[in-house]
């Protein structure tokens, strides 16, 4: 969970007024109304939502920055979605679950802890700063993780899974820490 004040900066980044695009193969063209979030594994109940069924869930609104392990930091953005402890409220994880794994649409992964996933200003997010979440930065669904690295804030999700033990995602088998906190610089192993 992140106890900085908004306007801090970890060491080792830079603000930046824009937001950059770094992502790993093409920008997928994927739509609202194709949706499909899958949340399972060590859950009492797992759900298949549309868009629809996303927003018939408790949704809110999340101000966090956004810290890119290549050293650049944008600050104060304002997220909407789909608070994450709402989700995990609604699929009662198992007292043995102990981690998340974020999936896109393809083949990108990467996983956090459950109590970082549950943290307050965690968000399934579909919009920034009052505006439609446009592909390039995750559209439509991207996970939103304040407390890590931008490379945990998963992009194009569509699954969660809630695991009993850790698995490593993407870019952690290719030597990111897998942890991520900006404020102690774990940015590879």
């Amino acid at each position: 969970m992140n106890t900085h004040e908004p306007s801090d900066v970890p060491p080792g980044q830079g603000v930046t007024p824009g937001f950059p695009v770094l992502h790993v193969g093409p920008v997928p063209e994927l739509s609202r109304e194709s949706l499909r979030l899958r949340v399972f594994g060590a859950v009492d109940q797992s759900l298949d939502l549309d868009w629809d069924g996303l927003l018939a869930l408790p949704q809110g609104e999340v101000r966090a920055d956004f810290h890119c392990v290549t050293g650049w930091s944008r600050m104060g953005n304002l997220w909407q979605g789909v608070l994450f402890r709402n989700l995990a409220a609604a699929v009662r994880p198992w007292p043995s679950a102990s981690f998340v794994m974020f999936r896109d649409h393809d083949f990108y992964s990467t996983g956090v802890e459950l109590e970082v996933a549950r943290a307050p200003d965690t968000l399934l997010a579909y919009g920034l700063d009052g505006e439609r979440l446009d592909s390039e930065h995750g559209g439509p669904l991207r996970a939103i993780v304040p407390s890590r690295y931008g490379w945990k804030s998963c992009k194009w999700l569509t699954g969660i899974e809630f695991l009993e033990r850790e698995e490593l995602g993407f870019w952690e088998q290719r030597g990111y820490h897998r942890r991520g906190d900006p404020w102690r610089e774990e940015r590879r192993v």
